[in-house]
């Protein structure tokens, strides 16, 4: 029989993906979920089986891992994710669970002005210490940034907290979802590994302005923008850790941290990651 695995943030933008295409494959999944809403009767439609729990609560955890295998762990950009990684290593090494996917950041590091890198770096120290079979990924900034600020682009605005000159190469939460699925349908050769998720082209801010312009076909400029603006843009209030976080990944942009592309992607997916062009293509509607 194939084995049970948890996803986490599995109404996510990666969780979901990664869940679905498991479902698909004809293994087990079990959603583990906040609350119950319409994006979980979907994944229950499919065959999932929906827990609900919270990372902060090791009980409602525990609970999540009878009877698991394999289990994906997401967490957001927001504070508790140390705890809530000592909860879901301890929850899956008394299950005696065989593996787990770690989705991390690609600024993860010991030396991260940003918050929420620094403490996604510890997380990783965690897991591989936890004796817990693991993988990290970590993924550069998504695709999905532009649909997070649509309204802007559809004004004709790229508004970034990220510099110029930087560059990063953006990735699809889809591709990314579909290398979690992967890797978890068959984990042998990816234990122990550490894999940056990169897209396939690394691009400054006004190019990927100037290509959203094209695909679209209308006017859109970039401009580079507080952090502070973007968060409010996006969440519609203050949210001092994510402007916080966006301080220390622009810096680290403009470092060349976050530089580089790979064929990471391709070789796990057997082909190559979505374009910004391609992803605002499958999205336009969104933009229109």
């Amino acid at each position: 029989m194939k084995p049970t695995i948890l996803i986490s943030g599995a109404t996510g933008s990666t969780g979901s993906v990664a869940a679905s295409l498991l479902l698909d494959r004809g293994f087990s999944v079990r959603a583990l979920v906040r609350t119950n809403d319409e994006r979980t009767k979907k994944l229950a439609a499919q065959g999932a089986e929906i827990v609900t729990g919270d990372f902060l609560d090791f009980r409602s955890v525990q609970r999540a891992f009878n009877g698991v295998q394999r289990a994906y762990f997401c967490y957001p950009v927001f504070p508790g994710i140390v705890q809530a990684t000592v909860h879901f290593a301890q929850a899956a090494r008394e299950e005696d669970v065989e593996y787990v996917v770690n989705i991390s950041q690609r600024t993860a590091r010991a030396d991260a002005r940003s918050e929420s890198a620094l403490q996604h770096w510890l997380a990783e120290q965690v897991f591989d210490r936890s004796g817990v079979p693991v993988t990290h990924l970590r993924p550069t900034a998504f695709n999905e940034w532009l649909l997070y600020t649509r309204g802007k682009i559809r004004d004709g605005e790229y508004g970034v907290p990220f510099g110029p000159t930087g560059r990063f190469a953006p990735i699809s939460a889809r591709d990314q979802g579909e290398v979690i699925a992967a890797i978890l349908a068959d984990p042998a050769a990816h234990i122990g590994k550490t894999y940056p998720l990169l897209g396939p082209v690394e691009l400054t801010p006004p190019q990927i302005a100037e290509i959203v312009a094209r695909t679209l076909g209308k006017a859109v400029r970039y401009k580079q923008i507080a952090p502070e603006e973007w968060v409010r843009t996006v969440f519609g209030g203050e949210f001092p850790f994510g402007a916080q976080h966006l301080h220390g990944i622009t810096d680290a942009h403009e470092a060349g941290h976050m530089a580089g592309t790979n064929d990471i992607v391709a070789a796990i997916i057997g082909r190559e990651p979505e374009s910004v062009a391609e992803f605002v293509e499958r999205n336009r509607m969104a933009f229109e």
